[in-house]
């Protein structure tokens, strides 16, 4: 799949999860087969007004690309000019954030309340296409609410606008991220653009996205929360496509080896405070499923060193192998 000048050589890509898709877990991913890695969501004002915690949701590693950078916001102008500033960082593609369904973003006119906007949204994504050379691509959801079902007619207008790609959460705002997720609406959007469509929501298993591909007929899928915990699932994925079968789940030892890993570039990049919290609800989600889990879990979400993290893999070393 080609996103303007970028090949995507894998069809399986990371989605852009807010406290969750950081670097440390991107390169994971990246190792695990995604084929193109979506970053945490940054406000185009906190770049404009030099908010001092960006800097580090921007970081790039050469090692994942190619890389999305998602910005949210709702002012054409400051949007544009945003991009045009950062343009030179290494990453490879610029996504604009029109499914957000939190209210502190929403209630500022920005994520998914842009979709009540079609003109708005088409005039945002004009502006930032015009604005860089790097192509640009939009996430959106199935619409707002049930009443408001407009992801058809503003995929075309986001098109027309010059937006190189667009993925579709089959979901309302409304919805969050509870029920089924609705992929005949992706199917219709992907029939009605001539752009890349990716399909987003409820792939959750390699079965699940075969199911997914066969009934949208989407050049490429996005993982979400089926990622948490488990990076293998872009392996597996893959594995599926491919020639049907997918490698066993895992082993005690292989999850506590990624944890391990996961938890080193965690310090490496954020030190150790940091790191070790940003590690709880990570650990929490790779241990799911094990012997004791819901306890190991409360020991997980109190971590406060790498020394705790350590006597907590050997916790579930011990439990898988009595």
């Amino acid at each position: 799949m080609k996103i303007g000048n970028v090949t995507i050589e894998k069809p399986v890509i990371l989605a852009p999860m807010a406290g969750v898709t950081d670097l440390p877990f991107r390169i994971l991913c990246k190792r695990m087969g995604a084929g193109l890695l979506c970053m945490e969501m940054v406000s185009a004002k906190a770049i404009h007004y030099r908010n001092k915690n960006t800097e580090a949701l921007m970081a790039i590693d050469e090692r994942e690309r190619p890389v999305s950078l998602q910005l949210f916001g709702s002012e054409p102008e400051l949007m544009a000019e945003v991009a045009k500033s950062i343009e030179d960082r290494p990453f490879d593609i610029l996504d604009i954030n029109m499914g957000c369904p939190v209210p502190k973003v929403v209630n500022n006119g920005e994520g998914s309340a842009l979709m009540k906007d079609p003109e708005l949204a088409a005039r945002i994504v004009k502006a930032v296409s015009s604005a860089i050379k790097k192509p640009v691509t939009v996430k959106i959801r199935k619409g707002f609410d049930e009443a408001h079902v407009n992801a058809v007619e503003l995929a075309k207008r986001l098109e027309d606008a010059g937006a190189a790609a667009v993925a579709v959460h089959g979901r309302t705002r409304e919805q969050y991220y509870s029920g089924k997720a609705d992929w005949d609406i992706i199917r219709r959007v992907r029939e009605a653009v001539s752009i890349p469509v990716i399909a987003n929501g409820d792939i959750d298993s390699p079965a699940a996205a075969v199911a997914c591909m066969e009934q949208t007929g989407c050049e490429a899928l996005m993982i979400g929360r089926g990622s948490q915990g488990n990076p293998w699932i872009f392996r597996d994925i893959l594995s599926y496509l491919e020639n049907g079968s997918f490698p066993p789940r895992p082993d005690a030892q292989e999850v506590c080896a990624m944890i391990r890993e996961h938890a080193a570039l965690q310090l490496a990049v954020k030190g150790e405070y940091i790191g070790i919290r940003e590690m709880r609800k990570h650990t929490a989600w790779y241990i799911t499923g094990f012997p004791r889990a819901a306890l190991l879990r409360k020991q997980a979400c109190e971590l406060e060193s790498m020394e705790d993290l350590e006597k907590l893999l050997e916790q579930i070393s011990e439990g898988v192998n009595a």
